[in-house]
């Protein structure tokens, strides 16, 4: 796969062109961006996944839930559905995408979440429901141009931020770096706990943010219990198991069960990896598997693994979080 993408060299400054001028024509006014009279705040990154967009959305929700009506609109990646979709008590990881089906899961009682490729439409269809939402958060919107969003929140992880990085097909930006002055609020996600204030500082050099742009880091937590669909374990109670995981970085999770010191075998699947029979045949034969709770989605289906199949849920920790809130909760306020 490396080797490819350094053969595809050739083919990077044509997408950088085509991604510039197509930034340019709607920064010219030339293409048309829709914007609204309600806060619509969208959740994104310059890189091809793996910036922690789903746990930040989750965080998004948690902050504002309780204090406004809320909806999250995605694109449903993967889903075999098409059009506008609201999640019901029928939804599954097939119709709606396995991080939309997350969402219902978890915030189906206060959260309205919605899944439509065309985000212009998503949020027409939302806004004409009778309880229509307050706020929309938008996952995974920053190159859908034809939505303005009242603020973006812009995402690059610690290990690989943007401005070290190129564009499509050669490295992983879906655009120039120069889309990073979009950002209302840039998050570096995945660092290090102990991460010192020099090596913020060192960072924020590099991003050269604008004096309207906040900086922010974040940190992944994982739970220390494991669960199921009616149990829960202590991780550090199981002596051996199978960690499947179809997420674009699995390193921090490997890392982490490493340090824990835990004994496991990893199968590592492709981002968003639609599980065959061949492969549900496979992990029927092991005794204990842990996931993500992304993959849990996809997984939980399947009845012949329902004894044993556990998830690890993550959260997000914001260095000056009552900062990071404030900002968040003023720009919705107005």
């Amino acid at each position: 796969m490396k080797i490819l993408r350094y053969l595809l060299v050739p083919v990077v400054p044509i997408y950088f062109m085509v991604t510039w001028l197509r930034n340019k024509l709607y920064d010219m006014g030339l293409k048309p961006s829709e914007s609204y009279d309600f806060p619509v705040i969208c959740v994104g990154n310059l890189s091809a996944g793996g910036t922690g967009k789903t746990p930040m959305i989750e965080y998004l929700v948690r902050l504002l839930k309780d204090d406004h009506k809320l909806a999250t609109l995605s694109r449903g990646y993967k889903r075999k559905t098409e059009g506008f979709v609201l999640a019901d008590a029928h939804a599954m990881a097939e119709s709606i995408g396995d991080e939309p089906f997350q969402f219902y899961n978890k915030f189906q009682e206060t959260v309205k979440v919605a899944v439509d490729s065309d985000r212009r439409n998503g949020i027409s269809e939302l806004r004409n429901l009778v309880d229509k939402p307050e706020v929309i958060l938008l996952d995974d919107a920053f190159q859908h141009r034809k939505v303005q969003a009242g603020f973006n929140v812009m995402l690059t992880t610690y290990s690989n931020p943007y401005y070290n990085d190129i564009v499509l097909p050669t490295g992983d930006l879906r655009e120039p770096r120069s889309g990073a002055k979009r950002a209302n609020c840039i998050v570096v996600t995945k660092c290090p706990l102990d991460l010192n204030e020099e090596s913020k500082q060192a960072i924020i050099k590099r991003i050269k943010p604008t004096e309207d742009q906040a900086v922010f880091f974040s940190s992944i937590v994982y739970s220390e219990t494991l669960y199921t669909e009616s149990t829960s374990h202590n991780i550090d109670d199981l002596k051996v198991f199978t960690l499947v995981t179809g997420i674009a970085n699995a390193t921090p999770l490997v890392d982490y069960l490493n340090e824990k010191q835990l004994k496991f075998e990893h199968l590592n699947f492709k981002d968003h990896h639609d599980f065959s029979e061949k492969d549900i045949a496979l992990l029927s034969g092991k005794s204990c598997i842990v996931t993500t709770e992304k993959d849990y989605m996809r997984l939980k289906q399947y009845r012949v693994l329902k004894d044993k199949l556990f998830y690890l849920p993550i959260s997000v920790q914001i260095d000056k979080a009552e900062a990071f809130n404030d900002l968040i909760k003023d720009k919705v306020k107005r």
